[in-house]
């Protein structure tokens, strides 16, 4: 029986869409970078880009367990001498939901062309409306 070695051509892409009101970043995070990566495929091959869509709603209802919320903290770094800029995670819950799940769904990626390619494929809402209803996107749930 031979093995099967994938085209980039012939990939079929599915979409999904994944609610994020009650659930913990980390396993939501998890969950979302191994559909971007393709691993959930069986045709999974390391070298190529073959995972899916994912549209993340609710961004602004996502959870962090024990006292993280109160102590985790995003840095930045403008690029000027002087420029590091700390922001809690309360806060930026408040001012930019999407960009605690694009964060922390991009780390759990690749850190290669293709880690970046991967992480287009993530979009990300505060809300329940999203513009892509035309690509009919599966809901997937998230277990724990």
């Amino acid at each position: 029986m031979p093995t099967t070695i994938p085209s980039g051509k012939d990939i079929q892409r599915k979409w999904f869409v994944i609610d994020a009101s009650g659930q913990t970043l980390g396993r939501l995070a998890t969950q979302a970078a191994s559909v971007l990566a393709g691993k959930l495929s069986p045709l999974y091959t390391p070298y190529l880009d073959m995972g899916d869509h994912v549209v993340i709603i609710n961004a602004e209802k996502i959870v962090l367990t024990g006292l993280k919320s109160d102590k985790k903290l995003y840095r930045r770094y403008t690029g000027f001498p002087g420029g590091l800029r700390e922001e809690s995670f309360v806060s930026l819950l408040a001012r930019r939901p999407e960009a605690i799940i694009e964060q922390a769904v991009k780390g759990m990626l690749p850190k290669s062309k293709l880690g970046r390619q991967m992480a287009t494929k993530l979009k990300v809402y505060k809300g329940d409306r999203h513009p892509h209803q035309a690509q009919q996107p599966q809901p997937m749930q998230i277990a724990g």
